[in-house]
């Protein structure tokens, strides 16, 4: 349970005697106390410090007591807030309670008055913390869960993530696309001690180029033609918790340098402003690129790769454990058979052979894919080796078989995605796998391609044979 000494308490009155009274008071009691004269620097001091208990006054010069616990509860959510008012009126009272206050106490306060709202709101926050822990507790299991496999990789990988998870270090996912990176960020942020706070996912490749500092970062309003209100960035929104940057290698060399400043110095500015935001986040990135060569191509900062590059996990492909194959089978089995309407119980042994002997370029999301169309095209208890059918064959196989059993809709939509797949594959190819151009050619916005090829399986242009 959390001892009295493990509370924290931010006093921010623009008058120096009282803050004084009030820090001798409540350490005196044991708490940890620290003081801001303004709203404005509430929120500095308070982006480290990261109060358990604001004490505000509603009178302040720059910024009211109103305004503050609003910005503040933005970046320290979990905080209870206590109004200091002279102004001792219902009407004051319930515009606190409306900011997020928890309660309110009038000058001149009583000492004993004053320990029992504190100790109060305490508690409130104690409790709230210990709900969040066992939340992240039974999440953290689920995280684990999510990464199926009895292999002795799956297994090696899965203790792997126990040990990056206890450390706050940044982590490096790397791995083909469909190998689950991202349920692995997930994971290691689940076992950490951040699991009680934000994870907050980019996807670096999805983003446009010029909004990608926004992104990161949050804009002022009136900072771009299109920026009509104040938006919170990432980092900020994970303030005490994990950033998960998907796709790394994809971010611009200007975007890169951002955010080398970030990891270096735990700081930013929003978009349209000059005032500096400390955080405190960790940081993970994954790539499906060779981080490497892209540094000795001039694509990616060296110094941001050794930023990044502190601990490793590498996802292991689908064909480097195929004896998971049958496990792997049976969940989606299990997750889609309702939704398709199927009464399928798994695979036969021709069809787990056939899965087995599949290279799996798109390693488990692709096998999610073929599964579903295995589901669709089943007319027994079991997917038949018939059944199954991989779109990114050349052969008979590149063509669904129609079972009337299925129905037609279903049929047209298996055909309707082997020819999207095929054409975005032509485009790709001719033009050398730009992704821009290929989006331009389309007519489809570049994060619309991006995850066409995420559904697909693509790489960012396969090896020539």
């Amino acid at each position: 349970m959390t001892r009295v000494s493990d509370t924290k308490i931010l006093i921010v009155d623009d008058e120096e005697r009282i803050r004084t009274i009030l820090a001798a008071i409540l350490a005196g009691e044991g708490y940890q106390v620290e003081t801001a004269g303004d709203g404005i620097e509430a929120l500095e001091r308070g982006a480290a410090f990261r109060p358990d208990v604001l004490i505000v006054d509603l009178q302040m010069p720059r910024m009211d007591g109103i305004e503050t616990i609003s910005r503040f509860k933005e970046r320290v959510p979990h905080a209870a807030a206590i109004i200091l008012t002279a102004h001792g009126s219902i009407q004051s009272a319930v515009q606190a309670i409306k900011s997020g206050a928890y309660d309110y106490l009038t000058k001149p306060f009583d000492n004993d008055q004053l320990l029992m709202v504190v100790r109060r709101a305490s508690d409130l926050v104690r409790l709230s913390n210990e709900i969040e822990r066992l939340r992240a507790k039974l999440g953290a299991q689920e995280g684990l869960r999510a990464l199926l496999g009895d292999s002795d990789l799956m297994r090696d990988t899965r203790a792997q993530i126990q040990k990056l998870a206890g450390t706050d270090a940044t982590v490096l996912i790397c791995g083909e696309s469909g190998t689950g990176k991202e349920l692995a960020a997930r994971a290691i942020h689940l076992e950490s001690k951040r699991r009680g706070e934000p994870l907050v996912v980019i996807n670096c490749a999805a983003i446009p180029e010029q909004l990608m500092e926004s992104s990161f970062f949050g804009h002022e309003k009136g900072a771009f033609t299109d920026a009509h209100e104040q938006k919170t960035g990432a980092f900020e929104e994970a303030n005490g918790g994990t950033v998960f940057l998907d796709e790394i290698g994809e971010l611009s060399t200007g975007s890169q340098a951002k955010l080398l400043r970030v990891l270096q110095e735990k700081e930013f500015s929003r978009v349209g402003s000059s005032s500096p935001i400390r955080v405190d986040v960790r940081v993970i990135a994954a790539t499906n690129k060779d981080l490497g060569t892209r540094v000795r191509e001039g694509r990616f900062r060296e110094d941001l790769l050794y930023r990044l590059d502190v601990l490793k996990l590498s996802m292991p492909s689908l064909r480097d454990h195929v004896e998971d194959m049958s496990l792997y089978a049976l969940h989606f089995i299990e997750k889609y058979g309702t939704v398709f309407g199927k009464r399928v119980s798994g695979v036969s042994e021709g069809a787990l052979r056939l899965l087995e002997s599949h290279p799996w370029n798109g390693n488990i999301r692709e096998l999610e894919n073929a599964i579903q169309r295995g589901l669709l095209n089943a007319s027994e208890d079991m997917i038949q080796e018939a059944d199954i059918n991989f779109i990114a064959d050349d052969g008979d196989r590149s063509t669904a078989q129609w079972d009337p059993a299925v129905g037609l809709e279903p049929y047209i939509k298996i055909l309707s995605e082997q020819a999207e797949k095929k054409i975005i594959l032509e485009s790709l190819d001719r033009t050398g796998w730009n992704r821009t151009e290929t989006a331009r050619r389309l007519k489809i916005s570049r994060k619309t391609l991006f995850n066409k090829m995420q559904q697909y399986g693509f790489e960012e242009k396969p090896d020539a044979p």
